[in-house]
């Protein structure tokens, strides 16, 4: 029998509907019915994608005795983490403080007040039925210590965190650009030690730094180098796993976030504009194409993630043996390909399977493509991964944003326009009453109310598109929406709480400057604001990006692998950010005049192929309405022509191609995609 769950539109919650536990969603009526009851609440967290939260849910929520168990003694609140990241945020630092460490699923036990007394991860099942009986027999035979426990991990959490601003400035960015070279792992690139992450945001300010100082390019090259090398990385379908259970890139952990894809998207195209590297364009591109076919829902927004898992097994979709690869491809491109990809008969991952690796070129790239197409068609047949399919706000404005500024860089209109219709779901589907919503799924909001990650990357993907389109609306969108941002999350401080002032109220507000596998909510707020100002005109959201950055600045001088979107905006903000305007005559008796940019798309090309940190490019005809950067603008001699500016106030017009990429540090060999 179904439990309450069946209506829920997350997906990972309604993968728990049929168990024989009595899950609520989280809901005041979940707390009343344990203030009822008498009885302490049982939180579970996790996500669709979460290999262990699987695990869990097959020995334990499935089990009739464990749910006999959990139903007659508890509460049970199911969360997705992903669609709840505030109330995740809260326990995950309640777990972290009371274990040292952290993980989903995420297991807590509540007083009916929401105060957590007892926290952990994943539990097997003998021990977890132990648990809950000695967590029972607790709370039946010493409450006074259960709640005060309680109370006191409640007080804990609880005070007001604050850091002393400070200039996010030249010095910082060395000091955390030095840090990170120390932490480098120069033998197999990334940082640190396993299991590795793809470190996203730091690779982005490392080319900002490097644009501005000539240093840090290496460790851009040897980790994207390495992690597109690697297993962590699909050599048949495009597209990055979450991460390598190695220090090697070998062996990933075999979900796909679209997060980390969106993210990385821009990262190998960045590298390709400075760079002009082929493995870096062709990763770019094979990502953004992994996007548009695995990740892209019927309404045309993104889903959230592939599970790892299929029929029950970790990575069964992904991993080849040499007797597999001779099924599909025959003895003589086995062999072949088997060495070119490191499928051997000993294997990297489990069974005597490997993951595919591509460590070198192809020496013959036709035979290559052939022998990918065959396996790629082959493993079609295989088992696949579920896919969750909520479309999460936050992650939407990231693939927004890498869609929009890629299919402009590479000459690829539909991925603009796959951007366009993703932009407009939001619009339609999520932003209700004029405030978004965190979560659809099937062109219906879900009811949790937007964070402040999803403000500030929807607003920083609606900015990508206003220059990509130059269309006046997404740039009024995202301007509206960091004024909820500056109305309803600011901290006082010129910080920004990760919730608004009028969300739910938890039992401490949510607040986490740090980045993890995309930027944190402050840093992505600072970041998009400094470009919409740079866009606008507008000097009040250049003050609040400014002063949103001092707080960030401690972050990142003394933890910068925490920092790097921080950073990023930094460089951004250390280098201007420049504005270019590019003007040209619009199309003679067309009824909606669009600029003529034939005479003048080297000039945009070599506008937007620029690299200097925060960069921000428009191009169309003189005074557009609506397009601020194209104000006051005039064609020269009646032609295209180029402004370089910085805080609006513009050098002498070009139409020099060259002086053009000197300012704006360009590589001319690049302009032609």
């Amino acid at each position: 029998m179904a439990n309450r769950l069946e209506h829920a539109t997350s997906p990972y919650l309604l993968q728990h509907r049929d168990n024989p536990v009595d899950w609520w969603p989280w809901s005041e009526e979940a707390f009343a019915e344990a203030r009822r009851r008498d009885v302490p609440v049982l939180l579970s967290v996790g996500y669709a994608a979460c290999h262990w939260c699987h695990v869990m849910a097959h020995e334990s929520f499935e089990d009739a005795e464990t749910a006999r168990l959990m139903n007659d003694g508890f509460v049970n609140i199911k969360v997705d983490r992903e669609e709840r990241p505030d109330v995740d945020a809260v326990y995950m630092e309640a777990t972290q403080a009371i274990t040292g460490s952290g993980g989903w699923p995420m297991t807590c036990f509540l007083t009916p007040d929401g105060a957590p007394f007892y926290c952990g991860t994943y539990f097997p099942r003998p021990q977890f039925q132990r648990l809950l009986a000695a967590v029972g027999e607790a709370w039946r035979d010493r409450r006074d210590q259960v709640t005060g426990a309680g109370q006191r991990i409640v007080e804990a959490l609880s005070p007001p965190r604050g850091v002393t601003p400070a200039p996010l400035d030249e010095t910082v960015l060395d000091q955390a650009a030095a840090a990170l070279r120390k932490d480098v792992d120069r033998a197999r690139g990334g940082f640190g030690g396993a299991p590795k992450f793809p470190p996203s945001m730091v690779l982005e300010f490392l080319l900002r730094h490097h644009a501005r100082t000539g240093d840090g390019l290496d460790m851009v090259e040897a980790t994207c180098e390495a992690m597109a090398r690697g297993g962590m990385y699909d050599q048949l379908g495009g597209g990055f796993a979450r991460y390598s259970v190695d220090a090697g890139w070998v062996v990933p952990h075999f979900e796909k976030m679209l997060y980390d894809n969106a993210l990385l998207l821009r990262v190998y195209l960045h590298l390709w504009r400075e760079t002009g590297s082929p493995m870096a364009r062709r990763v770019a591109a094979e990502t953004a194409g992994f996007l548009l076919r695995d990740l892209r829902t019927p309404e045309g927004g993104f889903a959230s993630a592939l599970d790892a898992d299929a029929a029950g097994v970790e990575g069964l979709t992904y991993a080849w043996t040499p007797a597999q690869l001779r099924a599909v491809l025959g003895d003589e491109d086995a062999a072949w390909a088997g060495e070119l990809l490191s499928v051997g008969d000993t294997g990297t991952f489990e069974h005597g399977s490997s993951t595919l690796q591509l460590r070198t070129d192809p020496d013959d790239p036709q035979r290559w493509e052939s022998v990918r197409a065959r396996l790629l068609s082959a493993r079609g047949g295989r088992p696949q991964p579920a896919r969750d399919d909520k479309v999460v706000a936050a992650w939407n404005g990231l693939a927004i944003a890498a869609l929009a500024e890629a299919g402009t860089l590479l000459d690829e209109p539909d991925w603009v326009e796959a951007a366009v219709v993703a932009a407009d779901l939001l619009q339609r589907v999520h932003l209700v009453d004029g405030r978004l919503r965190r979560t659809s799924r099937l062109g219906v909001a879900g009811e949790p109310a937007g964070v402040l990650e999803d403000y500030a990357d929807v607003a920083e993907g609606l900015l990508a598109l206003h220059q990509a389109t130059v269309t006046p609306h997404w740039l009024i969108l995202a301007g509206d929406l960091l004024d909820v941002v500056l109305a309803h999350f600011a901290d006082g401080r010129g910080g920004f709480f990760d919730t608004a002032d009028d969300a739910e109220e938890l039992v401490r507000r949510p607040w986490d400057p740090t980045d993890g596998p995309a930027p944190s909510g402050p840093a992505a707020a600072a970041g998009a604001l400094l470009t919409y100002a740079a866009l606008s005109g507008r000097t009040a959201y250049r003050e609040a990006a400014d002063a949103a950055l001092a707080t960030l600045a401690p972050i990142a001088a003394g933890y910068p692998r925490a920092a790097g979107w921080a950073c990023a905006a930094g460089e951004a903000a250390v280098a201007g950010p420049l504005q270019v305007a590019v003007v040209a005559p619009p199309v003679l008796g067309h009824p909606d005049p669009e600029p003529d940019l034939d005479e003048g798309l080297d000039l945009v090309r070599t506008a937007r192929l620029g690299t200097s940190p925060g960069l921000v490019v428009v191009a169309g005809p003189p005074d557009a309405p609506g397009v601020p950067l194209l104000q006051v603008r005039p064609l020269v001699g009646g032609g295209p022509a180029a402004y370089v500016c910085r805080g609006f106030v513009c050098d002498r017009p070009t139409t020099d191609q060259e002086a053009l990429a000197a300012a704006v540090r360009t590589r001319l060999r690049q302009v032609t995609p």
